[in-house]
């Protein structure tokens, strides 16, 4: 083998922890082993280079070991992985909430046969200020065809340094010809903290007040990010000005995102008390607890608040449903969330360009109940932990549960009232006379039981203090 190649390969291989300093400080054996270990990779790599079928370059090369690395460790457990040096740079994007771009979601649209297509602008960036439509089967980017472009390709294209310019050629929904649309990149900042709908004066900005009447807040938390707390504490302080009396927290579907973003959502919350553990093998005990300072909506027993959870409610949005589910602040709604209550640490490599997550804790409830879903029994009993103790359960009385085609509904449905359109009404068609009856409009239950309770215990709080008693409708 060429000492260039051999040296590469050695160097990749880096990437399985088994750097030099541990060969040179670990005891003979474990050197030993740990050299066995590097020794094998190597020469399967090096028997893939001459003996394949077919050749292979130096990026399906990288592309093999990374795999190989996600392999062994996903292996280990569903969370643990290698985040190569591409996937890294939408990590980071994703956790920090902003990123050089135009302000559109895209995808891949069957009904356009698999074309890129524009799911919805965001208000106030470049896309929405050049003309960029939901719908809009995007054509080309920068003069280069979309139509063989894979997303994530296509993404990379559309995301660059602010100030640069790049051109899009879209066709409106509609239009015979598509038009050319030119534009300088800014960063954009994505909101992971939104409503139910938009406000008719400003799309850019989210109506919190769901229910104007009774004075009832709505706050949607799609992930937790590093700017997730900020916003939180912003959506809420606009409600308090507007004399909200309860408040929702929607948590469906959310994967999860930062410990340290539970935590302090927690916090805004709370005045005391603790809020999560984590324990850990070779991981030191640690709790949160809540402070005083910057509590919002206080008295609690004046502002009821209700929280909304599913399947597909992960990690750290169980972190915040458990914990204010066990100081009794709020009622949890909907359905048994996911069970993953386990600790991912982020350790760099290749200097910086990716990274390793791998599962070093778990978490705990205040209540000291566990929250992992481990995969089997024999991982229950060797922690001994009860094997029904996991996840976040809906209060007695609140559980609604969802079958597949009522959650593909719910998404149709959360989905269409996100898009912002270009603000034309379209026309209302009479109905054709002796048409059958059209589907009835979907009802979100989950999100209509939660405010059901909330008014509820508005309710007794205003009849407990007559002097300030309130007739809700």
């Amino acid at each position: 083998m060429p000492r260039r190649n051999l040296a590469w390969l050695l160097g990749v291989v880096s990437l399985t922890l088994l750097g030099a300093a541990v060969l040179y400080s670990a005891p003979t054996r474990e050197k030993d082993k740990d050299y066995e270990m590097v020794r094998l990779m190597v020469d399967t790599l090096h028997e893939v280079r001459e003996r394949y079928v077919t050749p292979v370059d130096e990026e399906r090369e990288k592309k093999l070991v990374s795999d190989m690395i996600k392999g062994g460790l996903e292996r280990l457990d569903p969370h643990s992985t290698y985040i190569d040096p591409e996937e890294y740079k939408q990590f980071t994007k994703t956790s920090k909430g902003k990123f050089g771009g135009i302000g559109v979601h895209v995808g891949a649209d069957p009904q356009t046969r698999g074309q890129l297509t524009v799911i919805s602008p965001m208000p106030g960036t470049p896309a929405y200020k050049a003309g960029v439509l939901a719908g809009d089967v995007v054509l080309k980017i920068d003069g280069k065809a979309t139509e063989q472009m894979r997303l994530g390709e296509a993404v990379d294209m559309i995301q660059g340094d602010p100030g640069q310019t790049i051109t899009l050629t879209v066709r409106h929904e509609g239009a015979a010809e598509p038009i050319e649309l030119t534009m300088a990149r800014e960063e954009i900042h994505v909101p992971s903290v939104l409503g139910d709908l938009r406000r008719a004066d400003d799309p850019a900005r989210w109506d919190y007040m769901i229910d104007k009447t009774n004075k009832i807040g709505y706050i949607r938390i799609t992930n937790f990010g590093e700017t997730t707390t900020a916003e939180v504490r912003v959506a809420v302080e606009q409600l308090e000005k507007e004399g909200v009396r309860g408040l929702v927290i929607d948590l469906r579907n959310n994967p999860g995102g930062l410990l340290q973003s539970a935590v302090e959502i927690c916090d805004l919350f709370l005045e005391k008390g603790a809020i999560v553990s984590t324990r850990g093998r070779n991981h030191e005990e640690k709790t949160w607890e809540a402070k005083p300072e910057g509590t919002l909506l206080l008295p609690a027993d004046k502002h009821p608040m209700a929280v909304l959870v599913n399947k597909f409610s992960a990690s750290a949005s169980e972190i915040v449903s458990a914990c204010l589910q066990d100081h009794q602040r709020v009622t949890v709604v909907g359905e048994r969330s996911y069970g993953k209550g386990s600790v991912q640490n982020i350790i760099m490599m290749e200097h910086g360009a990716s990274a390793l997550k791998l599962t070093t804790a778990s978490y705990w409830r205040p209540s000291g109940k566990n929250i992992h879903r481990f995969p089997d029994r024999k991982d229950f009993e060797a922690s001994h932990i009860d094997p029904d103790e996991w996840g976040v359960k809906p209060d007695e009385g609140f559980e609604v549960l969802m079958k597949d085609t009522e959650r593909y509904e719910y998404l149709v449905y959360r989905s269409d009232r996100d898009i912002v359109r270009d603000g034309k009404k379209e026309e209302k068609k009479e109905p054709v006379k002796g048409e059958k009856d059209k589907k009835p409009p979907f009802v979100d239950r989950v999100l209509e039981k939660a405010l059901e309770r909330v008014k509820g215990q508005m309710e007794k709080a205003a009849a407990a203090m007559p002097s300030e008693r309130t007739y809700l409708r």
